[in-house]
Parts: structure tokens; C-alpha cells; sequence
């Protein structure tokens, strides 16, 4: 039976771009099908966001050609500062310590996005745009999408379908597949400071009572990530510039000189949300469609892409044997494999945000204690290091072989 194409791709953000990426050079018909246009994707608030880049995220990046093409607008990370306000426990990571040229890489996602999309462009992936899902189903052969585009009906089928569309993803409410939400009750404030000092390529993660503050180093300022109280973030948000940096410097202190706010701030709540599947019949989903994390160890890109690459790696090695690249059973083998990194990151990402979001003596005492061990034993502080630099996770196999 032969279906319009191979892989249909929902969501021409990272995660779908990066995916056609690595599908486009081994003979695959790829679309990609995007809801917005590119002007209206580049115009969004969201792309001024802050990407902190692991080692392995950089490497993967590398694989499919696109660190060549974002590297000049990114800036290293070669430390990273981690303390607890109030206390005496702090641990510092360190890249040379390290043997690596950085612990990571802070990016905005606009940057990085226009380099992947210049890369699809270049490719044979054909872009379907704009089109809204309006339906997904599938048989024993085929999956099929329902689309409205340019205020025209458009029927499509495919061997697989990938929902790569986002928190909110179209694909996974028609795929009738369920979420499991945690409420934080926590508000993440993102901003760009100027800072007196310069930051010499040093990332700091300071833990409050009130919620971690992140100071990413981003060309020559900081992207900043503050978690507070919901109730907090309001006032913080709606107050003068003056009251918020003075807020900010009761958090973190001086060491830095004194800040003056480059953009704008804003806020959005903060939720720990997880699908229920990652599949259903012949359409699978990844990214933030399957995972939505707190920020405080900034793995949500990170945890997405590794989604990205090792479906890619599946789908290839499928293809390469001849056997059918939407098989149920290659899916299913597919989230099984993706189970373990998804508990992995979860689970410790949910940790340091129940561990360090409260002063309650015990727990302020375990976590100061622990970030003084951390500081002082190599095998412990190097075993941080590595989850860091996202080094913790096999890289799949599908970068090899395009590097060779």
C-alpha cells in the first residue's frame, strides 16, 4: 500500500525540525506539518527564552549538523556555582576539572530554532504550513491525518505519525492519551540582567526558600530563571523595576556588582505534567507533547531531544532491515526504551525542587550537608558533573554513523 509519505511530523518547533533532520538524509518522505507560519513562529515571545545546552545535548546538536551552524551565537559554560541562600553548603563544577571544553551551552531558543529551520529548509523535508490537525486515526497499514489548511480540508496518510506540537499538543488530545499534572504552586520569572561584573562564562544555581534562582551566562548578560511562590512572582512581576532588582539582589547578593534589567519580564506557572503513553496505534509523541519539567536543572530540552534522536535511531535501524518503520511493536520497544531516561530525570528533577523549596531545619541541614560533601568528594562531585552535562543518558547510535 503506498501512503503519501513516510513520517508526517506535527510541530515545526526544536523538537520537529530536529527530528526531520535526522530522518531527511536516509531516503525517507518527511513533512513536517506546523500550525503557524515561520514569521509567526520567529515573532514569538517564547523564543527570547533561555536554553541551557548539556555537553551531550551540544554533541547530539553536532550529529545532525546544527552546533556548526548555532555555536557563534551561544556561550559557554566552564563552571557552575551552586549554593544554598543562608547556609553554609555550596559545590562548584568545574570543565576543565572536567577535560571538556564546557560544562554546557546557554542559548536563546529563537537562535537555535532559526539554525535548525535553516537546515530543514535546505533539505528535502516538505513543509506543511499553516495546518491544524483536525483528526488522526489508524489501521493495520497506514496512519492517517486530517487537516485543515489554508481553509481547505486535507486528508494525508503515512506509515508513522510523530507528535512533536508542544505542551498543549493537538496530536496527543486526539490520540485521546491522558496526563498526569503535579502543581507546583511556583511561578518561574525569566529576565535578562547587565551585571557590573562580567560572568566569565560561570553559571550560578542558588536555592531559596522561595524556589531556585538560575544566572545563565548569555553573550554578554545573564538569562535569568527565578522560581518563587505564585503569590510572590505576581507582586514581583507588577512592581517597579527598582523593588524587583532589589528583591533579586536579597536573593543572590552583590558578588556580580550591581544589575539593571535588558529585557522584559515575564512569568508562566510551573507543573510537573507527564502523558500517560507515548503511543497510540501508529502515532507516537515526544518532547514537551510527552514531558513538561521544573526548570531547575534545565533538562526539558535536553530530555526532548534525546526523545528526538533515539526515535530516529529506531525508525532508521527499521528501515534499514526492511521491516515497517510504524509497527506497533517498534513503538512500544521505542517507549520502553524512553521510560527509564524520562523516571531518571523526573524523578531527580522533582527531588531538588520538593528538597530545596523549603527551610524546614531537617531538610536545610541535609541538603547543606550534602552540597559540602559533594564539594569535597571527586567520585560524587564528578557523577553530578556528568548528569550536568547530560553525559549520564547512551548516546544513540544514529550520530555515529552520520559523523562517519
Amino acid at each position: 500500500m503506498n501512503q503519501d509519505y513516510d513520517v508526517l511530523i506535527v510541530g515545526g518547533g526544536l523538537a520537529g525540525n530536529c527530528l526531520a533532520l535526522a530522518l531527511q538524509a536516509n531516503s525517507l518522505k518527511v513533512a513536517i506539518v506546523e500550525a503557524s507560519t515561520p514569521a509567526e513562529l520567529q515573532a514569538s515571545a517564547a523564543g527570547d527564552r533561555a536554553l541551557a545546552l548539556a555537553n551531550g545535548t551540544v554533541r547530539l546538536l553536532n550529529m545532525l549538523g546544527v552546533w556548526q551552524q548555532a555555536k557563534s551565537k551561544a556561550t559557554a559554560i566552564k563552571n557552575i556555582h551552586i549554593s544554598d541562600q543562608g547556609h553554609f553548603g555550596k559545590t562548584r563544577l568545574s570543565a576543565q576539572k572536567e577535560k571538556v571544553d564546557a560544562l554546557g551551552y546557554v542559548i536563546t531558543a529563537r537562535d537555535l530554532e532559526a539554525a535548525v529551520f535553516e537546515l530543514v529548509q535546505q533539505s528535502d523535508v516538505q513543509l506543511i504550513n499553516p495546518a491544524r490537525v483536525m483528526g488522526i486515526s489508524s489501521d493495520e497499514h497506514s496512519a492517517y491525518l486530517s487537516l485543515k489548511h489554508n481553509n481547505e480540508a486535507l486528508n494525508l496518510s503515512a506509515k508513522l505519525v510523530v507528535g512533536a506540537d508542544g505542551g498543549q499538543s493537538s496530536v496527543r488530545k486526539l490520540l485521546d492519551i491522558q496526563q498526569a499534572v503535579t502543581e507546583y504552586q511556583q511561578t518561574a520569572i525569566v529576565t535578562t540582567i547587565k551585571t557590573d561584573v562580567a560572568h566569565q562564562n560561570i553559571a550560578y544555581e542558588r536555592f531559596t526558600a522561595s524556589g531556585p534562582l538560575a544566572l545563565l551566562p548569555l553573550k554578554d548578560e545573564y538569562a535569568v530563571v527565578w522560581t518563587r511562590s505564585t503569590e510572590d512572582a505576581e507582586q514581583l512581576i507588577s512592581g517597579g523595576e527598582a523593588e524587583f532588582l532589589q528583591e533579586l539582589h536579597a536573593c543572590f547578593g552583590y558578588k556580580l556588582g550591581r544589575f539593571s534589567l535588558s529585557t522584559e519580564r515575564r512569568s508562566f506557572p510551573l507543573s510537573l505534567i507527564r502523558a500517560n503513553s507515548m503511543t497510540s496505534g501508529r502515532a507516537v509523541i515526544v518532547g514537551n507533547a510527552v514531558h513538561q519539567l521544573h526548570p531547575v536543572a534545565g533538562q526539558g530540552f535536553n530530555l526532548g531531544l534525546r526523545d528526538v534522536v533515539q526515535l530516529a535511531e529506531c525508525i532508521l535501524n527499521q528501515q534499514a532491515s526492511g521491516a515497517d518503520i510504524g509497527a506497533p511493536e517498534l513503538l512500544a520497544n521505542y517507549a520502553e526504551q524512553r521510560q527509564k531516561d524520562h523516571d531518571t530525570v523526573i524523578n531527580f528533577t522533582d527531588g531538588v525542587v520538593k528538597l530545596f523549596s523549603n527551610d524546614w531545619l531537617s531538610a536545610a541541614a541535609a541538603r547543606n550537608v550534602g552540597l559540602a560533601v559533594l564539594d569535597f568528594v571527586p567520585g560524587m562531585k564528578k557523577q553530578l558533573a556528568h548528569y550536568a552535562m547530560g553525559l549520564n543518558a547512551r548516546t544513540p547510535k544514529l550520530g555515529q554513523r552520520r559523523q562517519g
